[in-house]
């Protein structure tokens, strides 16, 4: 069996830049092979910066 290296990238954005995000990712890790991965967009209900506590979108 041959094993193809994988990475995992995760991002988190406001949901004005979802789409965008989601479409770069798209072409940029395209190779048009099998194992090229799959985008899963999921809601953050909550974030907090633990250095400074702010919350949510200043968070980010």
């Amino acid at each position: 069996m041959n094993m193809v290296p994988k990475i995992k990238i995760e991002v988190v954005c406001g949901t004005d830049l979802a789409s965008r995000v989601v479409e770069t990712i798209q072409q940029v890790a395209n190779t048009g092979s099998v194992g090229d991965g799959k985008i899963f967009v999921i809601d953050v209900t909550h974030a907090t910066r633990i250095r400074t506590g702010e919350q949510n979108e200043l968070a980010l």
